[in-house]
């Protein structure tokens, strides 16, 4: 038997800057490979193909607007703005803390204010186009993905690295 993984603490960081009390909620971006379906001469059925990362996307949700995010606005590199997520989980039924540290870079696509309420704490929200993540769960890497490098790194295994060396690439 076993008891989940419970977010028990977090931290949100932004060019090294914390976001303590002004964080809410961190949306990590969702691993999504593209898949064809294909189906070839002398196939019973159809396969998928794995045509490779789709872009990703993060989300969060501040208490009131954060101008440090407002100025990133329109950033002219794809990886121009660093954010980091800092994470403990921990179950209960062994008391176990698991550490997860998530590293982006991209820049942002979508500022929303969101309704602003005299007396209310209000949602700000910033949604990122991700040019570059990577997970690390306690200490060790775990996914590394780089588009613009050709870097897929998943348990430790470089899925790209024979495709990079046969362009002539690092």
């Amino acid at each position: 038997m076993g008891f989940p993984r419970v977010l028990k603490d977090q931290m949100l960081f932004n060019e090294g800057n914390d976001y303590q009390g002004d964080a809410k909620t961190v949306g990590l971006p969702n691993l999504t490979r593209k898949m064809e379906e294909y189906r070839g001469a002398g196939m019973s059925g159809a396969v998928s193909l794995d045509m490779g990362q789709e872009a990703m996307e993060a989300s969060m949700t501040f208490a009131g607007p954060m101008r440090d995010i407002i100025r990133q606005y329109g950033t002219p590199t794809v990886d121009g703005v660093y954010m980091r997520f800092a994470g403990n989980y921990q179950r209960d039924d062994t008391a176990e803390i698991d550490t997860v540290e998530v590293i982006l870079r991209g820049r942002f696509s979508e500022i929303e204010f969101g309704d602003q309420e005299t007396g209310e704490v209000g949602d700000f929200k910033a949604t990122m186009a991700v040019a570059y993540y990577k997970l690390v769960w306690n200490g060790r890497t775990e996914i590394e993905i780089d588009p613009i490098n050709m870097v897929e790194v998943v348990n430790g295994i470089d899925l790209l690295a024979a495709r990079r060396n046969a362009l002539g690439m690092f």
